[in-house]
């Protein structure tokens, strides 16, 4: 590939990769996002090029490892093109069968599909299992048809078509005043208009001046960024472009977590091809657009997702928050106007200068256009990252394309946001998910971490945990953050142990408020919402706990026993023999029994009861049953 100097390099240089591709040539594009990496599309990979070899189908079938195709659950997928046959779960030796039967003799591997868990109904097309029909994939879509370290790829699906438009054919005023006119706003969380933020730094006073891809995404469960910038660096960093061009910065850094190899590796790939080939460096496509990007590896603190701590950390100073104004936009990175915008913001700018703000003002509710990314993951049966416009309600999340709830449990709750979220009760399933919505709820928008909960979850259990992981990731530089959430976690944890009193509700009501009026930077402010909204939704589980030293949902180790009915019990062993802490007593033809003061609470029993038995349960709140005297317990 030559260098790239003008817009008719570029488009000589897409028009001849087309060519090269035959629409109807087949191919296999096989999912190598970190998830199947873990489920071991590697070695798929391998399998796959050795038997295409093995063939002689070598020079016939195009072979594509590709980002994150989102359907996390059944990894490793591949998908055969051009009849869009998805295989789930693939593993090394299913692949001679693919190859002979569906690339050679064009036959479906049935066992391999998609099936239907209510109908069983096998389902052979991507574009046809319910987990993408109900999608609408802008965004994420393209990760399916680009090997991320391809440049010829992200050309071929129009790469740098926006790129070139804003430079050749818009003022930087008119790029700010498109990206205004579609309304879109920050994916990171807070929900800023991006439009506006980029004027508030191109008007800023100065000559240099940045901006920054905030890829530290910390939120539990959430992988939405690090999935974007694995799978399509190459449109982040379009989005970057455009955005510098906008604002007047020639300079761009990318901060991304230490824990993501895949993308790093990927993103500096990416970056390497483009200033081989003249898409970074000094005049652009032949304009006056000047821009260098550097990649920054962050040691993944939480705090640092907030833009203030994370020029900090830039700068190699401590990552924590500053009291604003100033604003980033003003005085920013070395003092310089330095705007942020995460990856998933920066992913929607080339869609928006391609397609327009009318395009993209056409999706969506009033208040929040465009599509969102969630990580669906907990208690549901298809997890992974899902693409929906906004206005999409939770209920069509989790069931039509989340599968519902396993093992046929009942719904409880759905927290969204991330460890700074709120829990979203079943009453409320039908909110769409939109900025403004999801506040009213009680929750937020975040990143969009998306966790669903079944019955068996204890919400006040839920907030503990989330209260921790926010204790040990606050920065501890102001007093509000520092000691509220250390308050709230101390309060939480002694009501999940049996411990609580009656005026804790009120003191955590207090603590929650004051931590959120009071503390510097969004971490602090945010943290009391798990608290909030299970207290405003679910206080009847507090209350439980405090007053009747109960857990309704049996979670709570320390308010919970586990007793074996004489009843059912058929002294079979199962229980005995899986027991870590040796606690129950039984023999054969004797009726088992759990000594209540070595038992951990572990579960193993409860585990190791056959199910025809069902002799052990969980009880909580009431008295354990004394057990058998010694003469009775024998059986027959």
């Amino acid at each position: 590939m030559a260098r790239i100097k003008s817009v008719a390099d570029l488009e000589k240089l897409r028009t001849e990769i087309l060519a090269r591709r035959e629409s109807e040539r087949p191919s296999i594009t096989l999912c190598s996002g970190s998830a199947c990496h873990a489920t071991g599309c590697g070695p798929v990979a391998a399998a796959i090029e050795q038997e295409l070899k093995k063939q002689g189908l070598g020079d016939k079938v195009d072979f594509r490892r590709t980002g994150c195709h989102g359907f996390c659950e059944q990894g490793p997928i591949a998908v055969i093109q051009p009849e869009g046959i998805c295989y789930l779960r693939v593993k090394p030796e299913d692949v001679p069968e693919i190859v002979s039967e569906t690339i050679v003799n064009g036959k479906r591997v049935e066992r391999l599909l998609y099936a239907d868990p209510a109908t069983s109904e096998k389902i052979a097309r991507e574009a046809e299992i319910p987990f993408y029909r109900h999608q609408q994939r802008l965004i994420l879509g393209q990760n399916r048809e680009i090997d991320p370290k391809s440049l010829e790829d992200y050309l071929a699906v129009g790469g740098f078509q926006a790129l070139s438009r804003a430079l050749f054919e818009l003022t930087p005023e008119q790029v700010v005043d498109e990206v205004k006119r579609a309304n879109l706003r920050g994916r990171g969380g807070a929900g800023f208009p991006t439009g506006v933020k980029w004027e508030f730094t191109r008007r800023a006073p100065g000559e240099l001046k940045y901006v920054v891809v905030n890829c530290d995404e910390g939120d539990p469960g959430a992988y939405m960024d690090r999935s974007l910038m694995e799978g399509n660096p190459y449109a982040v960093i379009e989005g970057l472009m455009i955005g510098a061009y906008a604002i007047g910065a020639s300079e761009g850094y990318v901060y991304v977590r230490q824990e993501y190899p895949l993308a790093v590796s990927n993103l500096e790939a990416a970056l390497a091809k483009l200033e081989k080939y003249g898409l970074l460096g000094k005049k652009i496509l032949g304009s006056g657009f000047d821009f260098t990007v550097r990649v920054h590896r962050g040691a993944g603190a939480f705090i640092c997702g907030e833009e203030t701590s994370l020029i900090k950390s830039l700068e190699g100073l401590p990552g924590e928050p500053k009291p604003r104004p100033p604003f980033p936009a003003v005085r920013g990175l070395w003092n310089r106007p330095t705007n942020i915008n995460n990856v998933e913001t920066w992913a929607n700018i080339p869609l928006i200068i391609n397609r327009g703000a009318e395009f993209f003002n056409s999706i969506g509710t009033e208040g929040s256009k465009g599509t969102k990314i969630f990580s669906l993951v907990g208690k549901v049966n298809n997890t992974g990252l899902v693409e929906v416009a906004m206005g999409a309600t939770l209920r069509d999340i989790i069931y039509k394309i989340g599968g519902g709830i396993p093992g046929g449990k009942k719904f409880k709750a759905v927290q969204t946001g991330g460890p700074s979220g709120g829990c979203i009760p079943e009453s409320l399933l039908d909110t769409a998910v939109d900025f403004d919505e999801l506040t009213r709820a009680g929750a937020m928008m975040g990143s969009g971490g998306m966790i669903v909960m079944d019955e068996d979850t204890c919400l006040v259990d839920l907030a503990r945990y989330f209260l921790g992981f926010l204790s040990d990731e606050s920065c501890g530089k102001c007093t509000p953050c520092r000691e509220g959430i250390r308050q709230m976690l101390r309060i939480l944890t002694d009501i999940t142990r049996g411990q609580g009193q009656e005026d804790d509700l009120e003191r955590l009501q207090e603590l929650a408020e004051t931590t959120r009026y009071a503390s510097l930077c969004a971490l602090g402010k945010t943290a009391p919402n798990p608290v909030l909204s299970t207290l405003n939704h679910f206080r009847e589980e507090y209350e439980a706990h405090i007053r009747e030293k109960r857990c309704p949902a049996l979670a709570c180790r320390e308010l919970i026993a586990y007793h074996i009915d004489p009843e059912k019990c058929r002294a079979c062993g199962a229980c005995l023999r899986q027991c870590p802490a040796e606690a129950i007593d039984g023999g054969k033809k004797r009726i088992h029994v759990i000594d209540q003061d070595r038992c951990t609470r572990c579960g193993a029993c409860l585990e190791a009861c056959p199910e025809a038995f069902g002799a052990v349960s969980k009880l909580s709140g009431q008295p354990v049953p004394e057990p058998l005297p010694e003469e009775k317990r024998c059986i027959g």
